[in-house]
């Protein structure tokens, strides 16, 4: 019904710049918050930023002023731009969507903290 499709991730020096792409589809009526989380192996899923449909910003401590979230209403896709990476930011990142309504046949559905598959992001010294 929704896919959350991320792209973007890949390979890069320390200090080098990385820009994801995050775009939901599907029969979507409504999005409200998007937002980009981290995991690395044997750590508990992080929260790195977060929008709001109104275009309230929320970020880590650790990447404020690093990285900058968007978001594109018309085309129901988030953008995760980051500068300054460092090895530390390595991990894998996912797309969140905390609740998105959307059509099946004519059935409006919501449902609550969907993801993306992920994608990989890692940052060599």
């Amino acid at each position: 019904q929704v896919q959350l499709v991320e792209s973007g991730g890949g390979l890069v020096q320390a200090g080098g710049s990385l820009r994801l792409s995050c775009a939901a589809s599907g029969r979507i009526f409504s999005i409200d918050t998007m937002g980009w989380y981290r995991q690395v192996p044997g750590k508990q899923r992080e929260l790195v930023a977060a929008i709001t449909s109104g275009g309230s910003t929320n970020y880590a401590d650790s990447v404020k002023g690093r990285f900058t979230i968007s978001r594109d209403n018309a085309k129901n896709t988030v953008f995760l731009q980051m500068s300054s990476l460092k090895p530390e930011d390595s991990a894998v990142y996912y797309c969140n969507v905390d609740k998105i309504g959307y059509y099946i046949l004519t059935w409006l559905n919501y449902e609550h903290d969907y993801w993306g598959q992920g994608t990989q992001v890692t940052v060599s010294s």
